[in-house]
């Protein structure tokens, strides 16, 4: 078996295996990483230095512990408490929470988020003697929708950056038209209009909860200089190689040292314990097996015949690329799929001759807010389904999808129409 052959059926199997051991998603990718290693098909010191890029995975392992510490400070629950207590009724009470995750999750790992939020969602539902159920499916699907808006909010938006060297600021403002981010807005505010739908019975006034006291404000002050620094990292370094990784690396070595002798909320060792580690070296194994396959000449084929398919029409082209990556992330994990597909969406965008930005934008709003869908759709949907569990709420994938699926099409198409107005017109 030819090493091309070997690659596809390394990544054809990894993939398989992260829709039947979700679990197991970070075992399986550095599993596979290692076979390419093993059978010949990528150097060690190739698969280790050049396929994975450390500039990503060190500006999101060091935005994993400002995150973390952001929470422990409960400077975001004073945030959603405070908004609760000012809602006019509990319908808008449930629409801040919604729009709150979203805007947490921003900066914060969309799990993270719902961690957070749930407990304030839960007991408004408690006192309201009301279904939480689509309180939390909502609190789930907008921090999944608003992680796509900026460099730091999600691993597919940061490798996106990586790929097309984006500094922070350049997902407000790229090449000097409107980025991405505004997009995520609009869809977003359409997202929240289906919810108002959705909570229209809602209209009683909320109980006031117990307000929370922040432990902190120096957690929300070191991510306000991580996005400081990072709108600076395009002028350092244009070729996106190092400063951001660096830089959020270094910040989060003097948080965790702020934290260890100043702060005290727990041991060092307890808070690296809480980190997202499965999705770290899932990462790190996903851009070895990613590598090997785009060595295979495998992505050159896959360009060509996309681009023959939309017969060199742009339009068909950004219509096809967002609903695929729509439909395939309602299902499967994004973050390999995001990696197979940059490269391909570059090929094809040269190909026909589409502006390479319009059908990138497209492929991340599509691969982020299709795992709206369903239930397994995004590792914070599975988190809120087990949340409701635990408190004798079971969530059928129909009651699911009853929600999701018309909050991500409103989504996704308002978004989409904004950034084909902006790139494709």
């Amino acid at each position: 078996m030819t090493s091309a052959w070997i690659s596809l059926a390394v990544f054809v199997g990894c993939y398989l295996l992260f829709v039947l051991l979700p679990q197991r998603r970070s075992w399986v990718a550095c599993g596979g990483g290692l076979l390419l290693v093993l059978t010949g098909v990528l150097d060690w010191r190739v698969a280790l230095i050049e396929k994975v890029s450390w500039n990503v995975m060190g500006l999101f392992f060091g935005t994993l512990i400002l995150a973390e510490l952001f929470l422990l400070s409960r400077v975001p629950a004073v945030f959603a408490e405070w908004l609760v207590d000012r809602a006019k009724s509990t319908r808008m009470a449930m629409l801040a929470l919604c729009a709150l995750s979203g805007g947490i999750s921003i900066f914060v790992e969309n799990v993270a988020v719902v961690l957070l939020v749930a407990p304030v969602a839960l007991s408004l539902a408690d006192k309201l003697k009301m279904n939480p159920v689509p309180l939390l499916i909502g609190i789930a699907v907008c921090s999944n929708l608003k992680g796509t808006a900026t460099m730091i909010g999600d691993p597919p938006s940061m490798i996106l950056a990586g790929h097309m060297k984006m500094g922070f600021w350049d997902f407000f403002v790229y090449q000097g038209r409107l980025g991405i981010f505004f997009a995520v807005q609009l869809g977003m505010i359409a997202a929240l209009g289906v919810l108002a739908w959705v909570y229209r019975g809602q209209a009683e006034k909320p109980s006031r909860l117990p307000q929370e006291k922040a432990r902190s404000w120096a957690p929300a002050a070191l991510l306000g200089v991580l996005i400081l620094g990072l709108s600076f990292a395009s002028v350092v370094d244009p070729d996106f190689s190092w400063f951001a990784g660096v830089f959020t690396l270094s910040l989060s070595a003097v948080a965790v040292v702020w934290f260890g002798e100043v702060a005290k909320w727990g041991s060092t060792r307890a808070l690296f314990k809480s980190l997202d580690w499965d999705t770290t070296l899932f990462l790190i194994g996903v851009f070895v097996v990613v590598g090997g396959l785009s060595d295979s000449g495998w992505m050159d084929r896959l360009s060509a015949v996309l681009a023959s398919s939309v017969g060199g029409r742009t339009p068909v082209a950004f219509a096809a690329i967002t609903l695929f990556a729509v439909v395939l992330s309602g299902f499967v994990d994004n973050v390999p799929f995001l990696l197979v597909m940059i490269p391909v969406v570059q090929k094809v965008a040269e190909q026909i001759g589409a502006p390479v930005p319009l059908l990138m934008f497209g492929l991340l709003i599509g691969a982020c807010l299709g795992g709206n869908i369903t239930p397994t759709g995004a590792s914070a949907n599975v988190v809120t389904l087990g949340i409701l569990k635990k408190r004798g709420y079971t969530v059928s994938f129909r009651t699911f999808m009853g929600i999701g699926i018309p909050v991500t099409a409103a989504a996704v198409l308002s978004a989409c129409a904004l950034v084909w107005l902006v790139w494709g017109v």
